[in-house]
């Protein structure tokens, strides 16, 4: 498989399996694009980028995985709760194949969308994995 297919299907694992996540976007509230037909609140993995960094002993990856939560209200609130489940449950995901050698946190940014008036919050976990 894949390294970013592997660290991905952990990814949303980690994330469907939060109880405390899944109180705030509902169950199945993780998708690869803005789902049609179904309102905020939810999780979109916008982008997973993937460099090697192969050592002498063993094939390595780095792995940026930027994810979108939207909320459903005009305030950040909901959003940067989103966004602290995503960071605490998804820096524990153990993709199949690989090991994690390094994740972390690395930014969150936030907006109020001009479209929808809903406040969305943008978080980047990066892994380093072999």
């Amino acid at each position: 498989m894949h390294p970013i297919a592997s660290l991905q299907a952990a990814l949303v694992e980690a994330l469907e399996g939060d109880a405390a996540l899944t109180a705030l976007i509902g169950a199945g509230g993780v998708f690869d694009a803005p789902p049609r037909g179904r309102p905020a609140p939810y999780l979109v993995i916008d982008r997973h980028d993937m460099r090697q960094t192969d050592g002498d002993e063993a094939k390595g990856q780095e792995h940026r995985v930027l994810i979108h939560c939207w909320s459903d209200q005009p305030s950040r609130k909901l959003a940067l709760e989103m966004v602290a489940r995503v960071v605490a449950a998804g820096l524990e995901a153990s993709p199949a194949g690989l090991v994690v050698t390094h994740a972390e946190h690395m930014r969150t940014e936030t907006v109020i969308d001009g479209k929808t008036g809903q406040a969305k919050a943008a978080v980047m976990l990066r892994f380093l994995t072999e």
